[in-house]
């Protein structure tokens, strides 16, 4: 059965590109996002990989209660917000232009009581990496950042840097091209890379992957 968004969680192509809310029910609560698609392009937009991610995450087969997260180019921030949600403490990242968008979704719907659980930071792949603990993170998770070559190489090095032995990294993606291929390819050669999930009507994988051991003490 395919984990498809229903109802008001439905996204087609259109309302995606021009509607400037995007609302979902996930962790029991109403959840609306501000976009942005003129201002700040694909980073304001709520895509499928992040609605499918959610879903996983709900079914509760990865555990989030009190685990160190982190997520990487954000976005709109709904991983991130329903990570939250469900018991993590996640540090919400992207790159500087879209932290506003982003900051202001966070705060907007995480409660009083649950605030605290999230930040909104700012991390370029493979820059500032120092700025990170080395290992700090339990789960790393992006959704949709799979799809600029250019970045591949960078994106490697700043998941190598935040995961420790047993950090568990969750990749939600479609793949539409070579290069997507390719960068799995890449993956594997640094990662124990599993398919966990495939959502057959949005076309959209979830990947889990954790360090090789060769690659532990890089």
């Amino acid at each position: 059965m395919a984990l498809v968004p229903y109802g008001e969680n439905a996204l087609p192509v259109f309302y995606k590109l021009h509607h400037s809310t995007a609302k979902f029910h996930f962790a029991k609560r109403d959840i609306s996002l501000a976009q942005d698609w003129n201002k700040l392009g694909v980073a304001a937009v709520v895509w499928d990989a992040a609605v499918v991610m959610c879903m996983f995450l709900e079914l509760g087969q990865v555990e989030l209660n009190g685990k160190v997260t982190i997520e990487l180019g954000a976005g709109t921030g709904l991983v991130g917000i329903v990570a939250a949600l469900l018991g993590a403490s996640v540090t919400i990242t992207d790159r500087e232009p879209a932290l506003d968008l982003l900051s202001a979704n966070v705060k907007a719907n995480l409660p009083p009581d649950s605030r605290g659980s999230a930040v909104v930071s700012e991390l370029t792949w493979g820059q500032g990496l120092d700025h990170y603990p080395a290992g700090g993170f339990d789960l790393v998770l992006g959704a949709d950042i799979v799809y600029l070559e250019d970045t591949f190489v960078p994106l490697l090095q700043t998941m190598q840097h935040l995961c420790s032995d047993s950090s568990v990294v969750l990749l939600a993606c479609k793949i539409r091209y070579e290069r997507d291929t390719d960068f799995l390819s890449m993956l594997k050669q640094r990662f124990a890379v599993e398919e966990v999930y495939y959502d057959q009507q949005l076309d959209i994988h979830i990947y889990e992957a954790q360090k090789l051991p060769s690659q532990r003490d890089l």
